[in-house]
């Protein structure tokens, strides 16, 4: 069954979608209207909406026009398996629900399930440093191993590494995007979206087809914190966007972590303020479990211990006896030499990889 068909009727889902696509800061006035169409979106209350937030329009040509593309992104999403869960609907997230400004609408791909699950959210710099990187993709690979839903941004850098660890794993991870979730973007995690929807959930609150503007950002990272019960920030400048997130968070009652790093190049200064304000320092998944007060279990619900893992894609590339180079892996995998170096250098350390002279790797069985 479609999502959308075990919510609210149909009439009230178009209403639902038609205010989403209503862009504005809402005031008083409108916030009351927005509160009563989370219970009823008739055709009155859109045309309400139309008249307080956009002042200058016709609102009953405007209302039908706003029908009209609510419609047309519902059949859109039907035809391309893009599901909708709407205000209204059992499987709408229980965390979301109750943040200050939530998404009357999520278009969706994936497991609804999903977004109800334990989950703690990793961000950080686009452009982060090599450690960085291998730190996120640790901490990705460990949460989910312990049976924590990873959410991130699919951004480059952190988010894609921490989404990576979590796949490593076959743990769930969640993906929100600030564009449609038919759309590419960043282009090269393309194939990374698709694994992502496969093990667990790509979501957005912009209908199919929106591009990627640097207005939807902000907006989409609150729905990061707010699917999560706390946030890991990993690498942040003194302007990086993860610091909207860790505000995002604080406001609405989640724990913010961060993790520290070296202080020459100015690269964690963002980190390191969050530290300064009370953000716990978190050197591994652990100190995250500690600070929400979970117990470490496995996907499965056990108590485990999260070095106990599936083999990972690359580990299942590698031999045990033949060296392969980093270029041959690289070939193989299709994927960067950094990413794969990082993740080599998780497989070193916790004794599953070795790198042999002359630079080549085998896997340790």
């Amino acid at each position: 069954m479609h999502e959308a068909d075990r919510g609210p009727d149909r009439q009230a889902l178009e209403g639902l979608v038609a205010i989403s696509l209503i862009r504005g800061g809402f005031d008083t006035s409108a916030a009351r209207l927005f509160q009563k169409c989370q219970r009823e979106a008739g055709l009155g209350l859109v045309m309400d909406l139309v008249r307080v937030l956009e002042p200058g329009a016709t609102a009953d040509v405007r209302t039908t026009e706003l029908l009209t593309a609510a419609r047309r992104h519902l059949e859109s999403a039907r035809g391309a398996g893009v599901g909708v869960i709407a205000w209204g609907d059992p499987a709408y997230p229980q965390l979301l629900r109750h943040i200050p400004d939530p998404p009357l609408v999520l278009w969706t791909r994936g497991d609804p399930e999903v977004l109800n699950q334990r989950a703690v959210a990793v961000v950080g710099s686009r452009a982060a440093t090599p450690a960085s990187i291998t730190v996120a993709r640790q901490l990705g690979r460990d949460l989910a191993a312990a049976g924590i839903a990873v959410v991130s941004g699919m951004a480059r850098g952190v988010d894609g590494a921490a989404h990576e660890g979590a796949l490593e794993v076959g743990g769930p991870t969640i993906a929100v995007l600030g564009c449609g979730v038919d759309v590419a973007y960043p282009p090269e995690h393309t194939g990374l979206a698709t694994r992502v929807a496969a093990a667990g959930m790509v979501v957005s609150e912009f209908p199919p087809g929106t591009e990627p503007l640097p207005s939807h950002f902000p907006l989409r990272n609150r729905i990061i914190s707010g699917l999560s019960r706390a946030v890991v920030v990993v690498e942040a400048g003194e302007r990086s966007g993860s610091l909207i997130t860790a505000r995002a968070a604080l406001e609405q009652g989640r724990d913010v972590l961060a993790v520290p790093g070296g202080v020459g190049s100015g690269r964690y200064r963002g980190s390191h303020a969050l530290i300064k304000d009370g953000a716990r320092l978190v050197e591994t998944v652990e100190d995250v479990l500690q600070e929400v007060g979970w117990e470490h279990r496995t996907a499965s619900g056990e108590t485990g211990d999260s070095k106990s893992r599936e083999m990972s894609d690359l580990e299942k590339i590698l031999s045990p006896d033949e060296p392969s180079s980093l270029e041959e892996l690289s070939h193989r995998t299709c994927r960067p030499a950094r990413d794969l170096l990082a993740e080599l250098g998780l497989l070193e350390v916790d004794g599953r990889v070795a790198r042999r002279t002359g630079g080549g790797y085998v896997r340790l069985d």
